[in-house]
């Protein structure tokens, strides 16, 4: 059985998907822009959509239930692999010592004009 996922603490999904679903214990993070919740806007620069991309993928989780610590897998999409280095000194700040296994992809483009989209897997405790 699956169980959508809801945070009002994140931006509401651009299209027609859920920001997450449970299922089997599992926790599926859809694709989370730099956007900032309360404005609908994507802010300025890699550092700055990696970070609010992955406080709202923190949101998303602490409404499953979750933590970062639970996040068994990510999915980073690049607009840009030249932002490669900048994205990660962001992202490593968020998974400290024991990350999840992660691919990290360059794109074409992404929804918005984005820059970064960063989606996860959790599995609940």
């Amino acid at each position: 059985m699956k169980k959508i996922i809801y945070s009002e603490k994140a931006p509401k999904a651009i299209g027609p998907y859920s920001q997450a679903v449970e299922a089997n214990g599992f926790v599926f993070v859809s694709g989370q822009l730099g956007i900032n919740p309360e404005t609908c806007m994507l802010v300025e620069g890699i550092e700055q959509q990696t970070e609010q991309a992955l406080k709202n993928l923190g949101a998303i989780l602490e409404a499953a239930g979750c933590t970062y610590e639970d996040v068994v897998k990510c999915t980073v999409l690049l607009d840009d692999m030249d932002n490669f280095k900048r994205m990660n000194d962001v992202y490593a700040r968020f998974f400290g010592q024991s990350p999840p296994a992660r691919a990290a992809y360059g794109v074409v483009r992404l929804p918005m004009g984005a820059m970064v989209e960063i989606e996860a897997i959790a599995v609940k405790k």
